[in-house]
């Protein structure tokens, strides 16, 4: 059988339970399959090629190698992962830029009424930012993607400069979320041997400090999992990933985001959504295009987000250059689609802190270089 058969055999035969309220309302938790949208569908493509459904608008907030509109600062190339936060009435959209060497990371303010107020950097010279993660206590960890890679904690109102936190180990990083109910952060590494991990830092919100440890399961796709402590977090001379036996493997880990006793975290190179169960240590699927009836929605699965709905946002990195939602009650829909930027993937999606704004970026827009990325705002009748 090939492993579309092989994995609705397996999978499907039970339905596994998903902890939390965020999808307490779920008549099963089996992965998600394509039906309506909750927002109808798509649009024609508006005048900046976006297609939405009916309702939402979008605007340009800034291009690369051009001054953010509103101010003289110079947005950065190949924008990736990003989140928001709040400023005074207002908010800050950070974003990363996945570049090498020269890497890093800016910030966009904006005040209550949405409107740009400043831009400028929070991190340089690191080396190929991609994706991150926001923490309770308000900063954002950038992760280089590079072999022996590290976490930088940045500051998003400017105002200090970032911090290598080498405690958390040097690998391919890619995405972090934050758990403060048990006190640990999980980072996923994009490598298609790759683990996922968490870090238990000795005093929370404080990263100088604490133990790496790595999700120890068997090959399968869903069940109890358990953790061990990575013996080396510097990598060398062994890699991270090759230290632990039992160490689950996983396919290019890209997104991570946690809520309500679950994070979820995305791997590209099997197009899949996970789902791992902190309270009950149990790791699920939510999402996999080989066991999707009829066409598969999804595709290129990448950067992922949470909406107070509990609804979940996926980006694709190809595909057809959609952010696709998955709801609590399983069903996976277009969200948004980017037209004319097929050599491009979409990146750092994440809401204002109110959730009324939403904001990712096409990383190479329409020239398919990284000289070319948009980011862009969406606005409209979110579920709430």
């Amino acid at each position: 059988m090939d492993r579309r058969t092989v994995l609705r055999a397996t999978v499907l035969g039970g339905a596994a339970a998903f902890s939390g309220s965020l999808w307490a309302g779920a008549a099963h938790a089996a992965p998600a399959q394509p039906g309506a949208s909750p927002y109808g569908p798509l649009g024609a493509a508006d005048a900046n090629g976006i297609q939405l459904p009916a309702g939402f608008t979008s605007r340009v907030i800034a291009r690369s190698r051009q001054a953010v509109p509103g101010t003289s600062y110079t947005w950065h190339d190949a924008p990736d992962g990003g989140a928001c936060f709040v400023a005074g009435t207002g908010w800050i959209y950070v974003s990363n830029s996945e570049i090498l060497t020269t890497g890093g990371a800016s910030a966009v303010r904006f005040d209550a009424d949405g409107r740009v107020v400043s831009a400028y950097r929070i991190l340089s010279n690191t080396n190929r930012n991609c994706a991150g993660g926001a923490t309770p206590w308000g900063t954002w960890l950038s992760g280089e993607e590079v072999s022996r890679g590290y976490v930088y904690e940045t500051y998003p109102q400017g105002d200090r400069a970032g911090v290598r936190r080498a405690a958390m180990g040097r690998f391919n990083h890619e995405a972090a979320a934050c758990d403060p109910d048990r006190r640990v952060v999980y980072l996923t590494e994009d490598e298609t041997s790759g683990c996922f991990y968490r870090f238990r830092p000795t005093t929370w919100g404080d990263l100088s400090a604490g133990t790496l440890e790595v999700l120890v399961a068997g090959t399968g796709t869903s069940g109890p999992v358990s953790w061990a402590r990575v013996p080396d977090p510097d990598g060398s001379p062994t890699l991270t990933r090759n230290q632990v036996a039992g160490a689950k493997k996983f396919n290019g880990g890209e997104g991570c985001w946690y809520a309500d006793g679950t994070c979820w975290f995305t791997t590209k190179g099997d197009n899949r959504v996970w789902a791992y169960d902190a309270v009950n240590q149990r790791i699920d699927l939510a999402y996999d295009d080989s066991l999707v009836t009829g066409t598969a929605p999804l595709t290129g699965v990448d950067n992922i987000t949470g909406a107070r709905s509990g609804d979940l946002y996926v980006a694709e990195d190809g595909g057809n250059m959609e952010i696709n939602v998955i709801t609590p009650a399983g069903v996976v829909a277009p969200f948004l689609r980017i037209t004319g930027q097929s050599s491009s993937e979409i990146c750092g999606p994440a809401f204002s802190p109110d959730g009324s704004r939403f904001y990712f970026s096409s990383q190479r827009g329409t020239s398919g270089s990284s000289s070319g990325g948009v980011t862009y705002e969406v606005r409209g009748p979110f579920r709430s």
